[in-house]
């Protein structure tokens, strides 16, 4: 919000302050100043001229030569170059000896032989933003109004003697989205009075009823909690008098006419924003506020047709869309040089709506800035009829008697307890109740005493962002001076940060992956629907999560499953000639108990792995070795391993979809009496890796929180062993339907303590062993942790070994 200290100082004195000592005030009490602009870049001894006469020059077709009273004792001869140059007009005149923006300093001259004796000069001369100027002044000289003095010094025709504040508001200060709304903050900071408009009593109006004119309906009163307008007849289109079009551009505002910079003058004045209708283009003299249709369209103001969704909020007469409601009129009720008569509208829209209605269109305005974030809803009426009468004054038209308007309860100031105890032990302080009412008398908040040292604080409506005492808290802190609050020493009971169990083990297993040579992978939480059913397993039963508002088809739903993620990036890794690849993530997958929403869907962490490629790469001494099944299924054990979880953790053969059917399996995890999958490990199916143009890729995913909330075995640290280990070996044949874990699982339950490890060396098929037979060969290592076994110790151990595979599995010793 940029605040011109001319205009500010029409509301709060502002002598003995000047605008720099002023912005860093305003700073300190919480709203930071971004810069303090002078309006004048530098010029000086320049003044309003009257062009008595223009003449060709001699000697050059583009030069004028004119005759200028500039209110001296003498007339003075210009040349000039400017095309709009003409007798008649009113022009700034820069005399000898003065000076323009950048340096520039005007000296007597011949030009082309003949003696110039000044300069006519244009707004970018002058230093002024020329884009905001009416358009007829963008080019050329600037011409002055009529009724502008001969010999004024131009600084105060143009409103140069002046500074801009640059207000860097924080999204709860809209009250200081006004000049209003300024004044008040500077009047509490510099303990001043505020002097506001009068624009009730100030209003003249006519014997005819508006209401006779125009009526208004409100089909959402949720949504337009006020609507009222004015009709105003027989206005005349001109030009704004030069000091409102001084304060608009001061403001970044460029002028347009009469009736629309009052309307943007009153904006900026009370922070409402308004509309005018050209009244005759109104059909059946009827306005409503009501919801858009979908697929309604609107040719607003700068020209551009807008196709709306449904729910859009719109301003119609009884046969088309005029207005979208507090973002931009319609061209076809716009102001014109032909409009005679206008319908002047002040609402209250709702910020929400309006906000997603700008957002929707990519269509931003002054006005939706401040409707987003919640006009005052008690100045609605104020604003109308200070606009209604600015236009009364300065394009003559006659304001109809009363205001129509649709209206449901309007809000009462706040009324907000206060205990200045909390407030002292807050701050730190020991403010008296006489400072701090002060102080809320400074902010013209109503303050009167409760018992229990409690003040009752009133909060007028144009602060919404004061709702609770800790922020009449933040006020009195603010304007009590933050360099006055005294330094205190932190004090209470800290307590020491810490991770959770499962961050510390989420932590940990990233590191045994990453030392393990995997590298980890961060993807996107949004999928698309194909993918998100890729790999249903771990849903069981559950659903997808759909987005309502997705990004794109390829981002519109939650994924289920982290492993469709690993798979494109294998995929844009292969593509970059990328093939050895040890992928993981650590992240969340999304589940929903049904198809349409009511409860929040489970959000679950889960371990995806995908290896392809070569474990080995051929060298020429070295026969490239690729990964397999055993490979993918390794890295699972290993984080089973880590997390003490070896006895509780099976596998069993299986083929969920999107697996091979012979080359994968499911993760169970025991939990008391029962089984519950976990995870799934296994190659890709031949036919999707065939789609993804994969070689043999294996993929592992496993739910982390039952693998966290399970009690695994606690690691504990041993002395090394002093006695020797005695190894043996066992080969024995078997159904081939036989796992060889279940071979492994029998030798430690029946060999007991003195099993120090069990290591499957050889798996061996073939006609030689029959039918539907497989050999499988454990190496067995024995050891005794307090003596050197002997030979009938270990004889007896890996007899009982023999016997309990024999009779467990028919098993049969290989000769």
């Amino acid at each position: 919000m940029k605040v011109s200290t001319e205009w500010l100082s029409d509301y709060v004195s502002l002598e003995n302050v000047n605008a720099e000592e002023l912005a860093e005030q305003i700073t300190r009490a919480g709203i930071e100043i971004d810069s303090v602009e002078n309006r004048n870049q530098g010029v000086s001894k320049v003044v309003v001229g009257y062009v008595k006469s223009k003449e060709k020059h001699p000697d050059a077709d583009k030069l004028n030569v004119c005759i200028v009273d500039a209110g001296l004792d003498e007339e003075l001869q210009i040349v000039c170059g400017a095309k709009n140059v003409d007798a008649g007009q009113k022009v700034p005149v820069a005399l000898v000896g003065a000076k323009l923006p950048g340096g520039l300093e005007i000296k007597k001259a011949k030009l082309r032989g003949v003696a110039s004796q000044g300069m006519i000069c244009s707004a970018k001369e002058l230093g002024l933003n020329d884009k905001l100027l009416p358009k007829e002044q963008q080019e050329g000289i600037l011409v002055l109004a009529e009724e502008t003095v001969i010999g004024t010094p131009i600084e105060e025709i143009l409103g140069l003697n002046n500074k801009v504040l640059d207000f860097d508001l924080t999204p709860n200060r809209s009250d200081c989205l006004s000049m209003i709304g300024a004044a008040y903050e500077v009047a509490a900071i510099l303990g001043r009075e505020v002097k506001l408009p009068s624009p009730k009593e100030e209003l003249i109006e006519v014997a005819e009823q508006a209401a006779d004119q125009i009526s208004v309906k409100v089909s959402v009163p949720e949504l337009c909690s006020r609507y009222a307008v004015r009709y105003i007849k027989n206005v005349k289109i001109a030009p704004s008098p030069q000091w409102m079009q001084n304060r608009l551009m001061a403001a970044g505002v460029r002028p347009i006419n009469n009736i629309v910079d009052a309307t943007n003058y009153v904006m900026l004045e009370y922070g409402q924003p308004l509309h005018a209708f050209d009244a005759d283009q109104i059909a059946g003299r009827q306005i409503e506020v009501r919801l858009s249709e979908q697929g309604e369209k609107v040719i607003t103001l700068d020209g551009q047709e807008r196709e709306l969704e449904a729910g859009a909020l719109l301003i119609t007469d009884a046969e088309k869309p005029i207005a979208l409601a507090g973002v931009m009129g319609g061209a076809n009720s716009e102001v014109t040089e032909q409009t005679v008569n206008i319908v002047l509208e002040s609402a209250k829209f709702d910020g929400g709506v309006v906000r997603k209605l700008s957002r929707q269109l990519g269509l931003r305005s002054e006005a939706s800035l401040r409707f987003e974030k919640e006009v005052d809803p008690n100045a609605v009426i104020p604003a109308l009829d200070r606009a209604a009468r600015l236009i009364a004054l300065y394009a003559g038209g006659a304001v109809e008697q009363g205001i129509v308007e649709a209206a449901g309860e309007q809000p009462e100031d706040r009324i907000i307890t206060l205990s200045l105890t909390k407030l002292n032990a807050y701050l730190g302080t020991e403010i008296s109740a006489l400072e701090v009412k002060t102080i809320f008398n400074r902010l013209h908040f109503e303050a009167g005493d409760l018992p229990d040292n409690r003040l009752e604080v009133k909060v007028p409506t144009r602060r919404g962002d004061i709702t609770r005492d800790v922020d009449l808290i933040e006020e009195v802190a603010r304007l009590y001076g933050y360099d006055n609050i005294p330094t205190t020493v932190i004090e209470g009971p800290t307590t020491p940060g810490a991770y959770t169990k499962s961050q510390s083990l989420r932590r940990k297993i990233r590191a045994l992956l990453a030392n393990g040579g995997w590298q980890e992978v961060i993807s996107y939480s949004f999928t698309n629907e194909g993918a998100g059913q890729l790999f249903p397993t771990l849903l069981e039963g559950r659903h997808t999560v759909k987005l309502a508002m997705p990004m794109s088809e390829d981002r519109s739903v939650l994924r289920s499953s982290s492993l469709p993620q690993l798979l494109q990036i294998a995929e844009y890794n292969r593509n970059r000639k990328q093939e050895n690849l040890a992928l993981f993530e650590i992240g969340s997958v999304f589940q929903a108990e049904e198809q349409l929403l009511t409860k929040q869907p489970r959000e679950l962490q889960v371990l995806g792995l995908l290896l392809t490629g070569q474990r080995q790469e051929t060298q020429w001494n070295v026969q490239g070795q690729p990964v397999d099944f055993f490979d993918i299924k390794g890295a699972v054990e290993s984080v089973v391993h880590f997390l003490g979880l070896d006895g509780k953790v099976t596998y069993t053969a299986d083929s969920p979809e999107g697996f091979h059917p012979g080359r994968s399996a499911s993760v169970f995890l025991e939990q008391g009496t029962e089984k519950v999958r976990v995870g799934v490990v296994g190659q890709l199916h031949p036919a999707l890796q065939q789609e993804r143009d994969l070689a043999d890729t294996y993929v592992a995913e496993l739910l982390l929180a039952p693998l966290f909330d399970t009690e695994g075995k606690p690691v504990i640290y041993q002395e090394l062993p002093k006695f020797p280990s005695v190894q043996r070996d066992i080969a024995v044949v078997v159904d081939a339907q036989v796992p060889a874990g279940q071979l492994v699982s029998v030798a430690r339950d029946a060999a007991g303590d003195l099993l120090e490890a069990v290591d499957v060396f050889d798996v061996f098929t073939g006609s030689k062993l029959g039918e539907g037979k497989k050999s499988i060969a454990l190496s067995l290592v024995y050891r005794h942790k307090d003596h050197t076994l002997t030979e009938e110790e270990i004889t007896d151990v890996h007899g009982r070994v023999t016997a309990a595979l024999e009779q467990s599995f028919q098993a049969e010793l290989r000769k």
